[in-house]
Order: C-alpha cells, then structure tokens, then sequence
C-alpha cells in the first residue's frame, strides 16, 4: 500500500516538474530536455528527479546546471501542486539509460557484422579432411 502511495507521489512529480521545464523554466542553458523518471524515499522527504537531453556535452552540462540553480522554484511549485505537509527534496540526475542503450546497440551491430564477415569466408570452405571424421560402430561389422 505504501509503495502504490510513493509511485502515485512520483508520477505526479514527474508530470509537474515536465510541465514546468517546459512551460516556466526559460534559462538559456536549457536544451530540450526530457523528465524520465522520478523515484520518492518512503518518507516522501527526498525525489531522485532522471533527465534526458537532446544534443551534445555543451548541451548536457549547460540543461544541468540549469535545473540545479532552478531547484527552489521547481520544488516551491512542486509543494504547492502536491498539497503535502512536507514537499520532498529535489535532485536531479542525468539518466543514464538512453547512452546505455545506444552503445549496446553499438555493440549488436559490430556483432552482427562480425558474424557476416565469418559467414562470407565460411561460404563455400570445405572439410579438411573427409566429411565425417569419427567412426561408426555399425559399419565397421
């Protein structure tokens, strides 16, 4: 019960902090970033707040430092939305997953052609020696 609570608590953080990256926060360090997750404490005290952004290093540290000096105001909004005793701590992380996943498709694709190259040399080789090497037991009666 306690879980379905802090999940209803981060989905409506999540929500909230999007609509106001992308509505009320206008610091020109800000890329075109997107909310990705967010994950409460079970005390509600502190939101781990995951982000992604579109574009290069420059783009990533400018939209970081944007949020982070915009945390009062997005957790003052946050509280007011919420309606909770305590409004949670904000912190917000760069998500990791979407690099993750581009570099294990990196990596598939280099397998895959690997695997094509091996397939090209392998079209047409023959066995060394005859076809099937072990003996049979019923052939040699």
């Amino acid at each position: 019960m306690a879980g379905q609570r802090q999940n209803q608590i981060a989905d409506r953080i999540k929500v909230i902090v999007a609509e106001l990256v992308e509505r009320r926060l206008k610091d020109p360090r800000l890329g075109f970033v997107t909310i990705t997750d967010v994950r409460v404490t079970g005390d509600h005290q502190h939101a781990s707040v995951f982000y992604t952004v579109l574009g290069d290093a420059d783009a990533i540290e400018g939209s970081g430092a944007a949020l982070r000096s915009a945390t009062g105001m997005l957790r003052s909004e946050v509280g007011k939305r919420l309606g909770l005793r305590h409004t949670p701590s904000l912190e917000f992380f760069l998500d990791a997953v979407p690099e993750s996943a581009r570099h294990i498709e990196d990596l598939l694709a280099q397998a895959k052609a690997s695997d094509a190259e091996v397939a090209a040399q392998a079209e047409g080789a023959r066995y060394a020696g005859e076809a099937d090497p072990y003996k049979h037991h019923d052939e040699e009666q």
